[in-house]
């Protein structure tokens, strides 16, 4: 009789999610502006055009990204890494995947203020 891989009992969905990270975040040359229509794997919302020129729009665009990403090309087709950086501060992202980002990428964990000076 086979076993079947679980979860340890009482663990949550939040604990067992697969993020992805890239390498390098020099690899993330997504655009900078004007208008994109995401994939449907990573927006079956109904509404996946997002203007990057809008910062709304940017943002929520972003946290969609960095959470829906099967693959390190979806984030180096999507995200730029200069923007990310700068939006990066105030995107709304599940502990755990801000916390995997910030583990590779040292500058992202740097408090937005020691950033401004």
């Amino acid at each position: 009789m086979a076993t079947i891989d679980r979860p340890p009992r009482g663990s949550r969905y939040v604990d067992q999610r697969h993020y992805v990270v890239p390498s390098h975040l020099a690899d993330l040359h997504g655009p900078t502006g004007g208008q994109v229509t995401l994939d449907r794997s990573l927006d079956w919302s109904g509404d996946s055009t997002y203007d990057l020129d809008d910062p709304g729009d940017l943002q929520v665009m972003y946290q969609t990204v960095l959470n829906q990403a099967a693959s390190a090309e979806d984030l180096n087709r999507w995200l730029d890494a200069d923007v990310l950086r700068r939006v990066w501060p105030s995107l709304w992202l599940p502990a755990r995947l801000r916390a995997l980002w910030q583990a590779r990428f040292s500058e992202l964990a740097t408090p937005p203020q020691a950033l401004a000076g």
